[in-house]
């Protein structure tokens, strides 16, 4: 790095988060680190403060405060505690700033980052799920610069570099088919919490991994591809390509296929975001082509995998289905978890919430946060009358 970077992290203690900070780490005094926010995790946070000599450490949980501020008492790091805290750390003015905030929760610190009109790193796939087009306009607005940070998405963003959105055929978002890829509906009735979480190729948290497992991580990126990468819903694809070597691609009308390839290691698109416009030195291994041998593609089955055929239809329909969509997921995954419903239940849910609700298209973040609480709502009714 030339100049050295004011970064902030959102999220600093889930995967992308600690990745994040391991690069920043190993780039020694590349980077100056502002802010650092998490849930509860004080003790995981404070330690990472202490270690980038953060400005500012911030939990959103307020009953986490106190422990927060005894915990790096004497360091000179400021701390603040509740969601204003959180929205005003992702405002603080950093040049940089990681999104990574899992689920709905993080659409109010994401949206504050972009009116701050620095460069967001958007790792929150859920909050341009249900706000695309609020984003993507405050985007515009601000003069923000978001970058993707999803494998895929940070793929695509790449093979573009250089090219006219207008002259893409199409593109092709790359699924790995997750750990149930070749399962029957039968197996898969009887998946457990622990099984789900295990995915073959990348190291997720929890509730990515189950995404992943009911491939509805890959419509919420269709989605997410739909508002980053305008070619139109008809022209985005998903193949399934079971070593995850291939992370997306674009097709140009000429005929060109471009693609991104590399190790299934995140920290490979969190450094190309965190150096972007330039490269740095990244610690992921180089591929083998000589002991890889094959790469495979096949359809994906909508039928096993519901969730595609949702997220398709969400994204086509416009306006506040995708936010039904990500808040009635959100709930059955939380609820698969925690052992209440079953693996193909979750789905299952969501479809009955997007029947069951059709609100007007938001016309501001209060509404779509005013739709997510809605579809919860819904979502607990339906796992309620599952269970009777």
């Amino acid at each position: 790095m030339v100049t050295r970077r004011t970064v902030s992290i959102l999220g600093a203690t889930g995967s992308v988060g600690s990745s994040t900070l391991d690069l920043i780490e190993r780039a020694g005094d590349g980077f100056e680190v502002i802010a650092l926010t998490a849930h509860r995790d004080v003790a995981k946070l404070a330690a990472a403060a202490v270690r980038t000599a953060a400005k500012l450490a911030v939990v959103g949980d307020a009953d986490c405060g106190p422990a927060l501020a005894d915990a790096l008492s004497g360091t000179g790091i400021a701390t603040a505690a509740g969601p204003d805290a959180v929205r005003d750390a992702a405002a603080s003015g950093a040049e940089w700033t990681m999104a990574a905030i899992v689920g709905c929760a993080g659409l109010p610190p994401v949206m504050a980052a972009i009116a701050a009109g620095g460069t967001v790193a958007l790792a929150n796939k859920e909050a341009l799920v249900s706000a695309g087009d609020l984003m993507i306009r405050a985007t515009a607005r601000s003069g923000a610069t978001l970058l993707p940070v999803d494998s895929e998405h940070n793929a695509i963003f790449q093979c573009l570099a250089g090219s006219r959105i207008e002259r893409v055929r199409r593109i092709l978002l790359t699924a790995s088919g997750g750990p149930f890829r070749t399962a029957s509906l039968d197996q898969m009735r009887a998946v457990t919490p622990a099984q789900a979480v295990r995915h073959p190729n990348w190291s997720m948290g929890a509730k990515i991994s189950i995404d992943s497992a009911t491939m509805m991580n890959k419509g919420l990126e269709l989605i997410e591809a739909h508002h980053l990468f305008p070619v139109g819903a008809d022209r985005i694809e998903i193949v399934v390509h079971p070593q995850s070597v291939i992370h997306s691609m674009v097709e140009y009308v000429d005929g060109s296929t471009l693609a991104q390839l590399g190790t299934p290691d995140m920290r490979t698109p969190i450094a190309h975001a965190l150096a972007w416009p330039d490269r740095m030195e990244g610690p992921s291994a180089p591929l083998d082509f000589a002991t890889l041998g094959r790469l495979d593609f096949e359809a994906p089955d909508d039928v096993r995998f519901p969730a595609l055929r949702l997220a398709r239809d969400a994204v086509i329909a416009g306006g506040a289905r995708p936010a039904i969509l990500n808040a009635a997921n959100e709930v059955a995954v939380a609820a698969f978890l925690g052992g209440k419903i079953g693996f193909l239940d979750i789905a299952f849910i969501v479809g009955k919430v997007l029947d069951g609700y059709d609100p007007p298209a938001p016309g501001c973040i209060d509404d779509v946060l005013a739709v997510d609480d809605e579809a919860r709502r819904i979502a607990g009714l339906v796992m309620r009358n599952l269970a009777a």
